[in-house]
């Protein structure tokens, strides 16, 4: 039984928060993708504006937090999201709007989001400086143990964890119900489908565009903000970011919201499989081994500093095997 509670702290439930972050992430990714048909590489750099943005906000009113009884930053977090909303907003409306306008090819726009990858970059590094800094300022994270009867290591769960877990459910049936009951929500299925007879039928393509980075923003900010709480924030958030959400998006089907949620988990769980040490598993089973059978300390796929190649590893053998995705079809 421990080497199981074992398992399910370091898998289950490591495989479930980084799930849900590259679940919030690819959303974003493929919603752009899906209504503006270009890939948005600064996707992940408006993760870590709008996580450095609550982390001011953190720093500047550090006990906000106390009469809700949670932490600053999860109070913060909705100035947070507004500001990178308008951000993303202000982003396409200076640099995208203008090449849309002028019918240009999506390479175009790829290379157009590269370099606001860099400006955002650049402007982060500026201000935040290279070091990790946490976001409980003047506090410390609840960890809650929780002890099983006959067995001695206790399952272990962390407040921004339990927050994570909460908030991404609530903010995947929103989007669902969004999309599948809302005016705006079906507007947006339609232009995803056919933005020339959405236009002719009457629907205001600029504000369904406009409300795609306002929803982009908004989940950016989420995910990147619970994944610093639960760690620390770092300016180079994006770098790690970047690749797991785009193959999460691409795995499940690009311009598909629900695939991007299946996809975030399904990357989110292979890396945290493959840098799992199996070696704790078979553990009960060691003394039964033959004698010319040892097992090793260390018996992960990869070692964590290279858990990086697992998204790229299965976005290769998606494209490969299933170039639409997991669920291919309708593009919303």
């Amino acid at each position: 039984m421990n080497e199981l509670i074992y398992f399910f702290n370091y898998v289950v439930v490591a495989g479930s928060v980084t799930g849900c972050i590259y679940a919030m992430g690819a959303v974003g990714v493929t919603l752009i993708y899906s209504i503006l048909r270009f890939a948005h590489f600064a996707h992940a750099d408006m993760m870590t504006l709008g996580t450095f943005v609550v982390l001011l906000l953190t720093m500047l009113f550090p006990h906000a937090g106390d009469a809700l009884g949670l932490p600053t930053a999860i109070v913060m977090l909705p100035i947070g999201m507004v500001f990178t909303s308008l951000v993303a907003v202000g982003i396409d409306r200076a640099f995208y709007q203008p090449l849309r306008a002028h019918k240009v090819k999506p390479i175009v726009m790829v290379i157009a989001s590269l370099g606001v990858t860099l400006m955002l970059q650049g402007l982060i590094r500026l201000f935040a400086g290279t070091g990790a800094q946490s976001l409980y300022v003047d506090a410390r994270k609840e960890i809650f143990r929780i002890d099983i009867p006959g067995v001695t290591r206790p399952i272990i769960l962390t407040e921004p964890q339990i927050i994570l877990f909460v908030v991404t459910i609530v903010a995947v049936v929103g989007l669902h119900l969004f999309l599948t009951r809302a005016r705006l929500g079906k507007a947006m299925r339609a232009m995803s489908d056919n933005p020339d007879l959405a236009r002719a039928s009457g629907i205001n393509t600029q504000l369904i565009v406009t409300l795609t980075w306002v929803i982009a923003g908004g989940l950016a900010t989420i995910a990147g903000t619970l994944l610093s709480l639960d760690v620390a924030f770092k300016p180079d958030l994006s770098f790690f970011l970047l690749l797991p959400i785009f193959a999460a998006a691409i795995v499940g089907g690009v311009g598909h919201p629900l695939g991007a949620i299946a996809g975030g988990f399904l990357v989110g769980f292979a890396e945290t499989l493959a840098v799992f040490n199996w070696s704790v598993l078979l553990r009960p089973i060691r003394d039964s081994l033959p004698s010319w059978i040892e097992l090793p300390n260390n018996l992960a796929i990869v070692g964590t500093e290279y858990k990086i190649v697992v998204p790229f590893f299965i976005l290769v053998a998606v494209l490969i095997w299933r170039p639409t995705g997991i669920f291919k079809g309708k593009v919303i």
